[in-house]
């Protein structure tokens, strides 16, 4: 099998047009559809659905678009190993982060790598965890701070850290008193709360401890962009409930935010690294992942990130 059809597929179905793709290519669209042709004819079964509106792949083509991407980066890896210099390392490397955790771990980390590994290309993919559990199984990453040990059963995790959720408002807020630093479940019920849509483990988490005291949640917007949220949060449209990364910025808390603990729920949710094989990690992945637990360490063990307790 020709890696050069490999690749002109993966293309073709991450573009969904075969023009795009060839766009992107610098090859001859007739060229290109003979190239996948040939594949087909190869594996014996049709891997593309052609129509009006673009290409999309057939259940075999699902399959070999998964496993082409795998063999594909793993060939990448293997030639950046090959390429590099005796006792230096090199390549790229995917991480995938949530919203929040980018506010907390994100750029610390892009400071030590560069700094410890200059060779290393470090590529941040900043997602929902659901979709970011999904590429893991794709191989589309190579680590990801999930939440819950069992976000991708058959993939090695190790505990990070286990953070509390907050009712978070600005400080010049009039919806709660000055006086109170925690609520309980019931007056949050009642106040008007801006959370993410219900694909967000998050608000799944959130919605359970509500649903288990049959308190119905005062609803004023559903967001699923954080900045945007945070944006609508501070000029007073309602209350959010977050981990306190929610409100870092360049490495700093940012001032003008109150947060307030719940007095009667255990309203936390726990970290968890996930990794390929150990034994199929490239160096520089492993590289990174080492630094992405100390980098935990040291924001958790310095105060840098509040509200978050190592596991």
């Amino acid at each position: 099998m020709d890696l050069r059809q490999l690749k002109y597929f993966v293309r073709i179905v991450e573009c969904g047009s075969l023009a795009k793709a060839s766009r992107q290519l610098f090859i001859a669209q007739p060229s290109l559809s003979q190239h996948i042709a040939k594949l087909e004819a190869e594996v014996g079964k049709p891997l593309l659905i052609r129509t009006a509106k673009g290409v999309t792949p057939t259940a075999n083509g699902a399959a070999l678009h998964q496993h082409a991407r795998f063999m594909l980066r793993q060939l990448d890896q293997a030639l950046s190993i090959a390429r590099q210099e005796p006792g230096s390392i090199h390549g790229m490397v995917s991480v995938g982060l949530a919203s929040t955790t980018v506010c907390a771990v994100g750029a610390p980390l892009m400071r030590r790598v560069r700094e410890k590994f200059p060779g290393i290309v470090l590529n941040v993919v900043e997602g929902m965890s659901g979709h970011l559990g999904e590429m893991m199984r794709q191989a589309q990453l190579d680590l990801a701070i999930l939440f819950g040990h069992d976000a991708i059963p058959d993939m090695p995790s190790e505990p990070l850290v286990e953070e509390e959720l907050f009712v978070m408002l600005p400080d010049s807020s009039e919806l709660i008193p000055r006086f109170r630093k925690n609520l309980n479940c019931a007056e949050v019920s009642k106040l008007p709360l801006i959370l993410p849509t219900g694909i967000h483990g998050l608000r799944r988490r959130i919605t359970a401890e509500f649903e288990q005291r049959n308190l119905p949640m005062n609803i004023v917007a559903e967001i699923d962009s954080l900045s945007l949220l945070m944006s609508c949060v501070r000029d007073g449209m309602g209350v959010t409930i977050k981990p306190m990364s929610a409100a870092i910025l360049e490495g700093q808390m940012r001032e003008g935010w109150r947060t307030l603990a719940f007095s009667d729920a255990n309203m936390k949710r726990s970290n968890y690294l996930y990794s390929v094989d150990p034994g199929r990690l490239s160096p520089a992945a492993a590289a990174v992942r080492t630094e992405l637990r100390e980098t935990v360490v040291e924001l958790t063990q310095s105060g840098v990130w509040q509200g978050v307790n190592l596991l």
